[in-house]
């Protein structure tokens, strides 16, 4: 009997077949309140899915990094070396006692962590003197169903209360807040509008009348003196 890999039967869970929309959401309270209430409705949930797009990248700054931040950061990482340290020398000296060899592991870990966080902010050499977390958020919640029970799952999602009502509410136009993008202005401000020539009708031509011609003398007619 061929055993299936965990990594492979943890993937496929997150397999559906011919993925369709039910609803997007904006958080993910939204969605997981559509997922109760189909729940509740008896629909098979097994079927569904919330995903999250539209992805930022969020930073969350902490504070200023002093020298006292760098050194406690620095013995907080000593700590866990220490406990590393002294699990490794009871290893490969079962005879030894573990109590005994705890304070001269954690003393020499504390070392190692102190030396590594103090080398590690020297060579930053200031461009970074703050502490941060760093967290992935998304900023739409979509919730996936199966071709084959997408149509239910609408169904029932139009039967929520309040869901009626918030189908015939007017849309509101959604302001970013200050200082997120670059919202742009249609025309620019300050920017002149595009100046076209205008037209100039084509110039009649100018008629030159003809020149005058003189009566012809009559060669029969004499002049006399």
């Amino acid at each position: 009997m061929t055993q299936i890999p965990t990594s492979s039967r943890m993937s496929s869970l997150f397999q559906l077949d011919y993925p369709q929309t039910v609803g997007v959401y904006d958080t993910y309270d939204e969605a997981q309140k559509i997922i109760d209430f189909l729940a509740d409705s008896k629909f098979p949930v097994e079927n569904l899915a919330i995903v999250g797009t539209e992805l930022r990248s969020v930073e969350r700054v902490l504070g200023r990094r002093t020298w006292r931040t760098v050194l406690g950061g620095g013995l907080q990482n000593g700590v866990t070396t220490g406990l590393l340290v002294a699990m490794l020398m009871w290893f490969l000296q079962p005879e030894a006692n573990i109590l005994l060899l705890l304070p001269y592991a954690l003393g020499m870990g504390l070392l190692i962590g102190m030396i590594i966080a103090v080398f590690a902010h020297l060579m930053t050499r200031g461009r970074r003197d703050f502490t941060s977390v760093t967290q992935t958020v998304a900023t739409k919640y979509e919730i996936l169903a199966e071709h084959k029970v997408v149509a239910k799952a609408r169904e029932l999602v139009t039967t929520m209360p309040g869901a009626r009502a918030a189908m015939f509410a007017p849309v509101q136009a959604q302001t970013p807040p200050p200082g997120y993008g670059y919202p742009q202005q249609y025309p620019p401000v300050g920017y002149p509008p595009p100046q076209y020539p205008t037209a100039v009708p084509p110039a009649a031509p100018e008629v030159v009348p003809p020149a005058s011609a003189s009566a012809p003398e009559d060669p029969a007619d004499p002049k006399t003196p």
